[in-house]
């Protein structure tokens, strides 16, 4: 499969997904309530905090699906440690569904702070939720062979599907049942289920036929040993991950109010935005490099590692200095609350510039993931996490939403600087400099002198359409800018030019 049209095809269903998610938020707010809305974001930071159950198990699954691929492992291996990953997968869906179920009332009573929402609906909303969130994880090994199996195209329409039933097919349903996060929450354990069953299809498909095996499977957990130092590896780091990007959002449902809440989530979820933008490209180039290092292809491996560096940096790195000089405007266009746009555009702001930061300080990550050692970035995980947990919870605890942006651009600022300077020098000697100075300052650098230029013409006076052309017109000259200041984007655009 292209790497071109998986890459391509993810970004389409990226922006899509992440698209209508936000777009349709206000929408909820309008019919259901910002309380109600408190919910809806309560679910997705369980939702997240379920993952820490994975155990890396789900992007083991995709490494070695792309080694089986690449003739590295037999198809009775892989079929066998397949099953053994799947009798893990159930028993941890059970046990960890079981304890969010158990615990509803308690969040209910005890944690969130509801105002206007009957405590019954509440337990009832957090019981369906414990459901949904079991069965959407279950998808993870499902989508870890269709990743591994480079199967992106296929993926990205269906995550389409998916996510128009999740985000637009939910006000069918409450159109005909009502705007109470109980239909809303039906809807969504629903769509879940026809989620699992679409990837669980199109899963077994790509895996290698009883038939093709030279002796039974069995019911042995035995293969899961020969992957478990890496498997338990990228438990930590997912763990990590789950703690940096999530503890504030756990500490703050905690300390507002379910209304407040709603719109912190809000303001968050857009500024998320941009490692979602930034997803697709490691969706990628994650088994590709796989492949390519399993075949002794270290050069083309490092071509792929640089030239998505500044892909992520033209669109993901775009995106935050846009966000980062007009958060009031876009919060303002996109909520059309002149309260939420003025009380939330600075945390917007801090948000969206800590996740550029961490998008592109990601990247040793899928370089050594590839190589199948995550040694420094084990190490480099340990030390975020006891900087980053103790920052934010000062910070939110103390000063709310903005501290906990402050400590998150940071944190994760002092990271890339400091840490992948280190893990580049011991795997590939005088490769960060290059790739920090032209795959990334040298494509934020014209946009940030771009974008202030035209900011000091501004004129105040432009309402409207006015308003709207100069916008409009000011994100086309910073694209092309990036676009123009990307070694690798700039050669493609010539080639297209010239027809090539």
């Amino acid at each position: 499969m292209s790497l071109k049209k998986n890459v391509l095809a993810n970004y389409v269903s990226q922006f899509y997904v992440t698209g209508v998610g936000i777009l349709i938020l206000p929408l909820y707010i309008k019919h259901m309530g910002a309380e109600a809305y408190g919910l809806v974001g309560f679910f997705a930071m369980l939702q997240a905090w379920f993952t820490l159950l994975d155990f890396g198990l789900t992007p083991t699954i995709g490494r070695e699906t792309a080694r089986y691929l690449a003739g590295s492992i037999t198809p009775l291996f892989y079929r066998q440690l397949l099953r053994a990953l799947s009798i893990i997968f159930l028993f941890i869906a059970f046990v960890g569904g079981g304890l969010l179920w158990s615990t509803t009332g308690v969040i209910a009573s005890s944690w969130l702070t509801v105002e206007n929402i009957a405590f019954n609906e509440v337990v009832f909303a957090l019981e369906v939720i414990a459901l949904s969130v079991s069965l959407r994880w279950l998808c993870g090994l499902y989508r870890g062979i269709i990743t591994g199996s480079e199967q992106l195209v296929w993926l990205s329409f269906f995550n389409i599907l998916i996510s128009s039933l999740r985000f637009i097919g939910v006000f069918i349903s409450m159109h005909f049942y009502g705007f109470t996060p109980k239909v809303f929450f039906i809807h969504q354990l629903l769509v879940a289920l026809i989620e699992f069953c679409g990837l669980w299809l199109k899963g077994i498909s790509l895996i290698p036929s009883k038939s093709d095996l030279n002796q039974s499977i069995g019911w042995s957990l035995s293969p899961v040993k020969s992957v478990l130092k890496f498997a338990l590896t990228i438990a930590f780091t997912s763990s990590v991950w789950v703690l940096v990007t999530q503890v504030d959002k756990l500490i703050l449902s905690g300390i507002l109010s379910l209304n407040d809440y709603g719109y912190f989530t809000l303001s968050v979820l857009v500024a998320s935005g941009i490692l979602v933008i930034s997803g697709p490209v490691s969706g990628a180039i994650m088994p590709r490099m796989s492949r390519l290092f399993a075949e002794n292809k270290f050069d083309d491996l490092l071509i792929v590692y640089r030239n998505s560096t500044q892909l992520v940096s033209v669109i993901a790195g775009t995106a935050a200095i846009i966000i980062a000089f007009w958060a009031e405007p876009i919060l303002l266009v996109w909520s059309g609350d002149a309260t939420v746009a003025a009380n939330s555009s600075y945390i917007l702001k801090l948000y969206a510039l800590g996740n550029a930061v961490l998008a592109i300080a990601a990247f040793p990550y899928y370089l050594q993931y590839a190589m199948g050692n995550l040694r420094y970035h084990l190490i480099g995980n340990f030390i975020i996490l006891i900087a980053l947990i103790p920052a934010i919870i000062f910070a939110a605890s103390n000063f709310g939403g903005v501290g906990a942006g402050y400590a998150w651009l940071s944190v994760n600022s002092i990271y890339l600087i400091f840490w992948v300077s280190y893990v580049h020098h011991k795997l590939k000697p005088g490769l960060h400099l290059k790739w920090l100075i032209n795959d990334c300052l040298l494509i934020y650098l014209p946009i940030i002198l771009v974008l202030s230029i035209c900011e000091s013409f501004k004129f105040e006076n432009l309402v409207g359409w006015k308003s709207f052309i100069y916008y409009c017109s000011v994100f086309t000259l910073v694209v092309f800018t990036a676009a123009f200041t990307s070694s690798f984007l700039r050669r493609r655009i010539l080639l297209f030019i010239k027809g090539n």
